[in-house]
């Protein structure tokens, strides 16, 4: 899994606008922030992550006004995606409904979301307290509509099919499916639409060419 703070605002940003529609450039940013409701919370939550690493008088009103265009964003697009969630660059969320992401879920690199996904945490009652564990997504990572992963590790490049809900880690490129999601196959060809260079000199390079979002 990709480690998200080392990518600049600006880089991770930019990533995301070519999981979209293959452009990174400043044209295709604003095309997305204009027209695309899901683009537009990856973009909001960007900011707030952004804004929260700031220094000096700046930083807690530039944090509180991100936080609100956030909200704004979640609730227009009917999902829930906290802004303190660490989220490598690439992600891209189709449809986005119902959406529910636990606020310490880990997601990486070129990951996909589908509508109704929830990523929420898992507690285990044990003789000497609750034991809370999270979800984390590798990179590559393609979850389907509906499916739920509890508390647990997902591999890289994994698939995890409609409807399935995990709560067994899973290793890398495996296809997951099932109540409880079991692996069923092996991933051959890992399906990430639009895959961004999440490497730091190539999305530094992808984003020095500014590209129109295809329509």
């Amino acid at each position: 899994m990709q480690d998200a703070p080392r990518y600049t605002y600006r880089q991770t940003v930019a990533a995301d606008a070519v999981r979209y529609g293959g452009g990174s450039g400043l044209g295709a940013v604003l095309k997305l922030l204009a027209g695309n409701r899901m683009f537009r919370v990856t973009f909001t939550l960007r900011s707030c992550q952004a804004a929260n690493r700031m220094t000096g008088p700046l930083r807690k009103p530039l944090l509180t006004t991100c936080r609100l265009l956030h909200r704004w964003t979640q609730h227009s697009a009917a999902m829930d995606l906290p802004w303190e969630t660490e989220v490598g660059p690439g992600l891209r969320i189709l449809h986005g409904w119902g959406l529910v992401v636990n606020a310490n879920a880990r997601i990486g690199a070129n990951v996909t979301l589908f509508h109704g996904v929830t990523l929420g945490q898992k507690d285990d009652l044990l003789p000497g307290g609750r034991v809370t564990h999270y979800p984390e997504l590798g990179d590559g990572v393609w979850v389907g509509p509906h499916a739920v992963v509890i508390g647990v590790p997902i591999g890289d490049e994994c698939i995890v099919a409609a409807s399935t809900v995990v709560t067994k880690p899973m290793p890398r490129r495996t296809v997951v499916a099932g109540n409880p999601g079991k692996a069923v196959a092996e991933v051959t060809i890992p399906d990430i639409p639009h895959p961004a260079p999440v490497g730091d000199f190539a999305v530094t390079a992808a984003m020095a060419e500014p590209a129109a979002v295809p329509g």
